[in-house]
């Protein structure tokens, strides 16, 4: 940077995107954690699974044994 200015070359303004970002880590949107339409839910209570529907994350389900809150397995 001539000057010390905080221009860049040639008092053309600032010098952006000259760095190596990290990004969000290349993990895309989001945090990263949705598991894909595989897999199952399971009761933490009792151990009841199922398989996971799409679109209908296993937290929003309740078990059809006990009725607790289900995760996904």
């Amino acid at each position: 940077m001539p000057g010390g200015d905080g221009t860049g070359p040639n008092g053309q303004g600032p010098v952006v995107g000259r760095g190596r970002g990290r990004g969000q880590g290349g993990r895309g949107l989001g945090s990263g954690f949705a598991r894909g339409p595989d897999g199952e839910c399971r009761c933490s209570n009792c151990g009841h699974k199922e398989p996971h529907q799409l679109g209908m994350p296993c937290y929003d389900k309740k078990c059809p044994k006990c009725g607790s809150p289900m995760t996904r397995a």
